[in-house]
Order: C-alpha cells, then sequence, then structure tokens
C-alpha cells in the first residue's frame, strides 16, 4: 500500500521504516495476504498478476513464494516505497519475477491482459466516489474476461454505533505501534475526509459498476474489509 495515491508522500527514510513500524500488526496483514492466496489460487501455475498500489511489496513477497510460476507487476507512485520492494523482491531471490512501475496505473505502458490483481489497501485514498470508480475501472481494463481481483480497504458506515466501537479498538492498535495521542487524533480526524469510508452496499456497487461482477465480501478486520470478484466478460 501507498498513500502517495491521495498525494501524502513517503521520502526514503519514511519508506525504510514503514514495515519495521506496523510491524506489531503483521498478524493482520497476514490475514489479508492469506484470503488473497485463496482467492486468487484458481489463477494458472504461470499467472501474470497486477499489483496496484504495491508499496514494499509484501504480498508479492507472500504470493511468490507460494507460486513459484507466477510472475507480477508491482504499480505504485511512491519512487521512495518500490525502492524498499525492489530491495525486499531482490533479497527473497524474485526479482527477476517481477517488473516494478513507478507511477499511477494510467501511466502503466500497455500489455497483454493480466489473469488476477490485486489493490490492497489503496482505493480509500481517492476520495471521489467517480474518480474510485475509475480506478477500478482502470484495473478491470488490465484484466483478462473472467480474472480474480481482490480488493481490501477501510470501509463501513460511519454513523453507525458499531463505527465508533470499531474505531476506539483501532486506536488501541494505533497505540499497539508506538504512535502518539496527537497522532491517533490526527488519523481519526483523516476518516471520512483524506480517507474515504464507504458503506460496504456501496463499494460493492461501486467496484460492480466498474466493471468486474458482484463482489464477494470475504474477511472484515475491525474496519478493514476485503472483496473478492472477477472481471466481467
Amino acid at each position: 500500500m501507498s498513500e502517495d495515491q491521495k498525494g501524502i508522500t513517503f521520502d526514503e527514510a519514511q519508506a525504510a521504516a514503514y514495515d519495521t513500524r506496523f510491524a506489531p500488526l503483521d498478524p493482520i496483514k497476514g490475514a489479508l495476504h492469506l484470503v488473497t492466496r485463496l482467492a486468487l489460487g484458481r489463477l494458472p501455475p504461470d499467472a501474470r498478476v497486477l499489483c496496484v498500489g504495491a508499496g514494499t511489496g509484501a504480498e508479492i513477497l507472500y504470493l511468490a513464494e507460494a507460486f513459484p510460476g507466477w510472475r507480477f507487476t508491482a504499480v505504485d507512485p511512491s519512487a521512495p516505497m518500490l525502492g524498499v520492494c525492489r530491495k525486499r523482491l531482490a533479497a527473497a531471490g524474485v526479482l527477476d519475477r517481477c517488473t516494478l512501475h513507478v507511477g499511477r496505473l494510467d501511466s502503466l505502458p500497455p500489455s497483454a491482459p493480466f489473469d488476477g490483481g490485486t489493490a490492497l489497501l489503496v482505493s480509500q485514498f481517492i476520495t471521489d466516489p467517480e474518480a474510485r470508480r475509475g480506478f477500478f475501472a482502470e484495473i478491470a481494463d488490465r484484466l483478462k474476461p473472467g480474472a480474480d481481483f481482490v480488493s481490501a480497504d477501510i470501509a463501513g458506515d460511519m454513523r453507525s454505533p458499531a463505527w465508533d466501537g470499531c474505531m476506539a479498538v483501532w486506536a488501541e492498535a494505533l497505540r499497539f505501534v508506538g504512535s502518539s495521542e496527537k497522532q491517533i487524533e490526527g488519523y481519526m480526524t483523516n476518516m471520512g475526509t483524506r480517507v474515504a469510508v464507504t458503506p460496504l452496499p456501496d463499494l460493492a456497487g461501486l467496484i460492480e459498476s466498474a466493471g468486474f461482477t458482484p463482489p464477494t465480501h470475504v474477511m472484515q478486520v475491525m474496519h478493514i474489509h476485503a472483496w473478492h470478484a472477477r472481471a466481467a466478460s
């Protein structure tokens, strides 16, 4: 994931520290990666997978180990984050199976359609609904008909009493990784402003309207939700 989708940039030092900072929450990331693996598990042994907002490459490292014949295209607008990604992929011995592209998806050169795709904790930083629909539509256009796609984002109904309870638990998660009370307050302020918080039915409808089959809700950890859909034929 890279918050550069919303214009929040990372310098090299911040990118290098990103994974270490959130390491105490790795079980959440692990659950998301497992669900992604299962949702993409029917792809062919030599699948080509598009990872949009790849950040430091966490899901690519996980999937590359699980599926040694897959090849990956990592797209992210943050050069420092992809720099860390490149180093991690090289250390794992899988860089030769990966293409890294600095920029947004619309700047990726044309290629053959991909067998599958991911966008994990990315589209939430696109706060305009039409622009967000366009983001998903660009992904759909890059995939083969019927290709599996996994999206994960912050979502929910901020007017629901359950939302406040969920965010109270998440505040504890932020304290767990060493965030200050000021940082936590800023995070909460960003919800619904710099970070799109969309009710689940609306988000599912948005994904479908962008060129996918009706998405299946496959995971929730607090306010993080994952969906599995296929590119429409």
